[in-house]
C-alpha cells in the first residue's frame, strides 16, 4: 500500500474518531492530510523508499489563533494516538533518518507549513515570489492529499499555488528555459565535443535535459518536482510526457555525439511545435532562441518583460 493511502486509512480508522471524540467543537477548524517532504507525498514510494525517512502519519493544519486556543492539546492527542493506536504494522516507520528528511506529521500552523516549503506563509503575493521560488518548492507545498478541510484556509492556499501562477510569469519561465535549451543543447553541446572537451559537453547535455524537463512541466502548467522524481512525474503529463524517455536516453545512452545532437533537435522541434500550439510563439524555426524572444515579447507586465532573457 502506498504511504498516502496508509495515512488516509489510519486517519479514517483512528484519527477522525479521535478528533470527533476529543475536539468535537473545533474539529471542523482542523485541516487534515499529508503533504510536503517524501516520495510518499508524491505517490512515488516503493520498497526502496522504506529504507529511511519513511513513516505512516498525517498532518493537522490549523490557524495561528487556533494554535493558541487548542494547539498544545491537539499535539498531545496526536502523540497519544500514535502510541495507543499505531498504524497497522508500524513497519512504515523507519529508524534511519537524515537532517533534511525530518518527518512532517502532527500539528502544524498553516503559515508555518507554507513558510517551511516556500519561504513565505501562504500563496505568492507578487510576480517576484512566483518567479524566483524554485518550482520544486511549489511542487512539495502542493503535493499529497487533503483528507478534510472544512475551514478551507489550507486548501485555498494550495489551490492558488496549483492554479494561480500568472501567465506573464509562466511566459518568463518558458522563455528562459527555451534560451537555455538552445544555448546548451543546440549550440554548445557539439561545439564542446569539437573542442575536445567531453566533460564540458556532458555538462551542456545535463543543462539541456534539466531545462527541457522543466519546459515540459511549464507547458503542462505544472511544477517540476525535485530532480529525483522529474522523469517519473513527467511520464504522467498529457503534453510531451513521452519526452521523458528521450531525455533519459540522452543522459544514459552511449550513442555518438552526432546521434545525441539529432535527438536534441527532435526534442526541440516538438517543444517548438507545442509553443506554437499554445500561441506562445509564431516562429517556424526549430532553433529555440528566437522562440524564447517571441515568448517574452508577449509578456504584458513591462518590468517583467524587461528582465534578461535568461532570468527566471
Amino acid at each position: 500500500m502506498r504511504g498516502i493511502d496508509a495515512a488516509r486509512r489510519w486517519y479514517e480508522s483512528a484519527g477522525a474518531p479521535m478528533l470527533e471524540r476529543e475536539f468535537s467543537g473545533v474539529a471542523s477548524r482542523i485541516a487534515v492530510g499529508r503533504a510536503g517532504h517524501g516520495s510518499e507525498c508524491f505517490g512515488y514510494d516503493d520498497e526502496v523508499s522504506r529504507d529511511h525517512d519513511y513513516f505512516t502519519g498525517f498532518q493537522l493544519w490549523i490557524t495561528e489563533a487556533d494554535e493558541r486556543e487548542f494547539g498544545f492539546r491537539l499535539e498531545r492527542a496526536y502523540a497519544r494516538l500514535r502510541k495507543e493506536f499505531p498504524p497497522d504494522g508500524e513497519g512504515a516507520a523507519t529508524t534511519d533518518s537524515s537532517e533534511l528528511g525530518d518527518a512532517e506529521e502532527g500539528v502544524t500552523v498553516i503559515g508555518d507549513f507554507y513558510r517551511r516549503h516556500l519561504g513565505f506563509p501562504g500563496a505568492p503575493e507578487n510576480w517576484r515570489q512566483w518567479l524566483y521560488t524554485p518550482d520544486h518548492a511549489f511542487a512539495e507545498a502542493a503535493n499529497g492529499a487533503v483528507f478534510r478541510d472544512d475551514l478551507g484556509v489550507f486548501s485555498g492556499i494550495r489551490d492558488t499555488i496549483l492554479n494561480g501562477m500568472p501567465e506573464d510569469v509562466r511566459r518568463k519561465k518558458i522563455a528562459a528555459r527555451a534560451v537555455f535549451m538552445a544555448q546548451s543543447g543546440q549550440y554548445n553541446y557539439m561545439r564542446c565535443l569539437r573542442h575536445g572537451e567531453p566533460g564540458a559537453a556532458a555538462l551542456a547535455l545535463d543543462e539541456f535535459v534539466r531545462n527541457a524537463a522543466q519546459m515540459v512541466f511549464l507547458l503542462n502548467r505544472r511544477f517540476a518536482p525535485y530532480y529525483k522524481w522529474v522523469f517519473r512525474a513527467m511520464r504522467d503529463l498529457p503534453k510531451l510526457g513521452e519526452l521523458s524517455g528521450m531525455l533519459t536516453d540522452l543522459l544514459i545512452d552511449g550513442g555518438s555525439g552526432a546521434a545525441k545532437a539529432d535527438q536534441i533537435e527532435s526534442i526541440c522541434a516538438q517543444i517548438a511545435a507545442e509553443l506554437r500550439a499554445q500561441g506562445l510563439s509564431d516562429c517556424e524555426d526549430v532553433y529555440l532562441e528566437p522562440h524564447a524572444f517571441a515568448v517574452q515579447s508577449g509578456i504584458i507586465d513591462r518590468e517583467l518583460r524587461a528582465l534578461h532573457i535568461m532570468e527566471g
